[in-house]
Parts: C-alpha cells; sequence; structure tokens
C-alpha cells in the first residue's frame, strides 16, 4: 500500500455507474480510500461501500454544514455536498452509523459561510445555528473517541475562536481538509496539533492564498494527502470527474514546493493517515 487518499466521495452519484470498477481500480493501484459522509445518506453510503471490500477502503460520518437547512437561505435542489439537507442532527441516529467497524471519523464537519443570508441579524443567527451543529458533532467524536475531519470555508477565524473557546470538545486528533487560509490560520491549526489536507485547489489560484507559502510552512510529520474526488481534478485533467488515482498529482506539486522526493511526500504522508485514522 503505498497512498492513502484521506478525502474521497466515492459514495456520492458521480460514481453510481462505475463506483466499484473505480475502486477496483484504485486498489490495484496500492492507493487506500476514505469516502467521507455529508449528511446521513451519504454517510450510510459510505459505510455501506467500506462494508463490501475487505480492505482499503473506509467511511467517515458526519453532516456538512451547507446540508444543514437552516431555514435562513432559500436552499436549492442541487445546493450542498451530497445534495440532500438536514433540518437538524439526529444524535443517536448518527451515533449508531458511527458505530460501525470500517468507520474511522466523524466529517465533514465544520463551517461554511459561502451560502448565507444577507441580513446581519438573518447572518449572525445562520452562523450560530452552524456552530450549535458543530458542537454536537464533536461531541460525537469526543464520545466515540474518533478524529475529526474538519471542513472550512470563509469561515477560519470564527472556527478558530470556536475551538479556542470549546476546549472541552476540541478534539486532540483532526484534519483540516481541503486547507484555504492565511499562514496565521495555519499556524493556529498546527498548534492545535492538527494535520493538514493538501488536494488539487492547490493549482488554483485564489486572492489571498498563498498555497506554496502555507505547504513550505506545514511539517511534513502533519501533511495528508486527499482528493476531494470527483471535485478538484489536477490540471492534466481539468474538466474531468476526479479519482483517488489522481492522488500522485498532489504528492507530486508537495514534493517539488518542499524540495523533497516523491517517495519521501508519499511515505510519510501514508504514516501520517494510519496514525490519525488508525488505519
Amino acid at each position: 500500500m503505498r497512498l492513502i487518499d484521506t478525502h474521497a466521495h466515492l459514495n456520492f452519484n458521480d460514481f453510481k455507474t462505475d463506483r466499484d470498477k473505480v475502486i477496483k481500480r484504485t486498489l490495484l493501484n496500492r492507493i487506500w480510500i476514505i469516502n467521507v459522509g455529508t449528511n446521513f445518506l451519504t454517510s450510510k453510503k459510505a459505510v455501506e461501500i467500506s462494508l463490501q471490500y475487505p480492505e482499503g477502503v473506509f467511511a467517515s460520518v458526519g453532516l456538512h454544514p451547507i446540508n444543514l437547512d437552516t431555514g435562513l437561505i432559500k436552499m436549492k435542489k442541487d445546493r450542498g455536498e451530497g445534495r440532500g439537507c438536514e433540518t437538524f442532527f439526529d444524535y443517536e441516529k448518527y451515533k449508531r452509523l458511527a458505530k460501525q467497524s470500517k468507520v474511522v471519523a466523524i466529517g465533514e464537519i465544520g463551517l461554511d459561510y459561502y451560502w448565507r443570508p444577507k441580513t446581519t441579524k438573518k447572518k449572525e443567527l445562520f452562523k450560530q445555528k452552524q456552530k450549535e451543529l458543530l458542537a454536537q458533532e464533536l461531541k460525537l467524536a469526543k464520545e466515540l473517541g474518533l478524529p475529526v475531519i474538519f471542513h472550512c470555508r470563509m469561515a477560519n477565524q470564527d472556527l478558530i475562536e470556536f475551538l479556542v473557546a470549546r476546549k472541552d470538545i476540541r478534539p486532540k486528533k483532526a484534519v483540516a481538509h481541503s486547507f484555504v487560509g492565511s499562514l496565521e490560520e495555519l499556524q493556529t491549526y498546527l498548534g492545535f496539533g492538527f494535520y493538514i489536507g493538501f488536494n488539487g485547489i492547490i493549482f488554483k489560484s485564489i486572492k489571498g492564498i498563498d498555497f506554496e507559502r502555507n505547504i513550505k510552512n506545514t511539517p511534513l510529520k502533519q501533511i495528508l494527502l486527499e482528493t476531494d474526488c470527483p471535485y478538484l481534478a489536477p490540471p492534466s485533467k481539468e474538466g474531468q470527474r476526479n479519482e483517488p488515482i489522481y492522488l500522485e498529482y498532489i504528492a507530486e506539486k508537495i514534493a517539488q514546493i518542499k524540495s523533497s522526493s516523491y517517495a519521501e511526500i508519499t511515505k510519510q504522508a501514508t504514516l501520517n493517515a494510519r496514525a490519525l485514522f488508525k488505519i
């Protein structure tokens, strides 16, 4: 086993016609997979998929902040990861699912302010509802002793403030998935002891974000590799559906930036993933 895609969505409908072929192709290329849940249905699907394979396929369980229907913004059928919203977090139902043998994390969970109300009053209530959801999911992670996969978009400062204030439920083991933020925010997450997940977004140009600097300042012992497939395909596959086998492009880019070898990056990233998720 050479690589671990620590954040994939083969549980999504994008793979419904050839999912088994994609997984078998991935495993033949010595890549293991963690399929990440975004609501109850996609979490359940991730678990079901994991149980179909004797090794190399795992699951995480969680309700993505976009998939919380707060009633404060107009929800579209195609809006959000996994394309399905829930009005509340059913703690016990998620808990039962997360106790399945191949579940290795709670996630992806966190804060997402990409879509938000326009008025200040509604915006604050919207943020509060997401934080209430996050608190419940972190409580579940703590109860079950599972690491956390954090999703955070346009909300790093709020997430950091939340985690500083809520030390009682701040996880000791976690990854900041698809990290997009400042060097200061990166250093705060590293200070928490979190791993940092890098994927195809590092090839993009985002105003105010220096991916190269962030990668250089992330210790190799805290780096995880991920694709976030079917999203964020690398440049050579632009316009195509992303897959776990394209993880090598992320490793190659990180090796280049850190003036390291591909072998060193993949070896340590794999050790990191195994340590965090106990696989």
